[in-house]
């Protein structure tokens, strides 16, 4: 980050500062966000969390998850936080329009604006810059930033457990996007008093009945394999959503089960929505789904997860889909799964 002194030289006096994070937040939005909230807090600012939409139930029992602003649900209360920020902190997420509507309310206003992030090709909007694609989550990239600001001082159990949350999710329990950087971050977490035990159980066990049907619905009856492009699909559409009363976070991690199957090495899940269709995409190795989602459905992400949208319907994305597969067979077909 350029400038880092400036921006230490800038929140040395209090300061109101607003958190934002994109919609449809998951751990690593939703941990990043709240480890700057509690650390800001502790050092004498007014910090607040504005999300364009509500936060999945799985993170319910995270601290200061329900202080958090809703755009959605209070835009009147989203619009007055924002208009009254001294300072914008913009985590997980590289462009303005990831947060929809409140991305118009924030780019006129001439304050600082931080950009913290680890997606590929960020805008040029912020004044202050961390971002590192080949890092594991913004919560690991959190925590870089508390060094460089040389405010390790103010690290606590609270904020570690926010850290711990993102970087756990966005790696899938330490089973992609590590590094020996990364183990050493979550050892000084769990130095500091985190309990890794107890956060892995809340993250990861605490479903209801509703979610392992759906998971059974999906692998039975959503899967195709093909295996001809080392490739398989999972959709649903808006009946299975109704039927399985699906809600916002209802389907986190689903697509990675695809990628349990020996010799697949790209996975799809496309989901019909009320007025859209989404697509997440992931990969093993050296495959890239960034391209894809990118390229054919207005989209963007990591190397091997990505996600996209589309306006056709069900029936002609997932039609779509299946006609690019033949232009991508060469390079699926060359990845080595056993040294990924």
């Amino acid at each position: 980050m350029e400038n880092s002194q400036a921006l230490r030289k800038f929140l040395a006096e209090p300061r109101k500062a607003v958190i934002l994070t994109h919609r449809n937040p998951d751990g690593d939005a939703i941990g990043s966000s709240l480890a700057l909230y509690h650390l800001l807090i502790k050092m004498g600012h007014s910090p607040v969390v504005v999300c364009p939409s509500e936060y999945p139930v799985f993170l319910e029992w995270m601290d200061g998850v329900h202080e958090m602003v809703i755009f959605d649900a209070d835009m009147d209360r989203a619009k007055a936080e924002i208009e009254s920020g001294d300072i914008f902190f913009c985590l997980d997420f590289n462009a303005l329009d990831r947060i929809d509507k409140v991305g118009e309310l924030v780019a006129p206003i001439a304050k600082p604006k931080v950009m913290i992030d680890h997606h590929l090709e960020p805008e040029s909007f912020p004044e202050y810059l961390l971002s590192d694609t080949q890092a594991s989550s913004t919560c690991e990239l959190i925590y870089d930033f508390i060094q460089l600001m040389d405010w390790e001082e103010h690290l606590d159990i609270k904020i570690g457990e926010c850290i711990f949350t993102g970087i756990v999710t966005d790696t899938g329990s330490f089973k992609y996007s590590t590094s020996p950087k990364l183990y050493r971050t979550v050892a000084r977490l769990v130095e500091l008093g985190v309990n890794d035990y107890l956060l892995q159980d809340l993250i990861t066990n605490s479903q209801e009945e509703k979610h392992l049907r759906l998971l059974g619905h999906c692998l039975y009856n959503r899967m195709e394999i093909l295996e001809e492009y080392r490739t398989g699909i999972i959709t649903l559409t808006k009946e299975d959503y109704a039927r399985f009363d699906i809600q916002r976070g209802d389907t986190e991690g689903i697509v990675n089960y695809i990628l349990r199957i020996r010799g697949i090495i790209m996975a799809a899940f496309i989901t019909e929505q009320p007025t859209i269709v989404k697509i997440s995409l992931r990969s093993k190795g050296d495959f890239s789904v960034q391209e894809i989602a990118q390229k054919h459905f207005k989209g963007g992400g990591h190397k091997n997860a990505s996600g996209g949208a589309s306006f056709i319907g069900l029936k002609a994305t997932v039609k779509k889909f299946r006609e690019l597969l033949p232009e991508y067979r060469e390079a699926l077909n060359r990845v080595n799964e056993f040294t990924v």
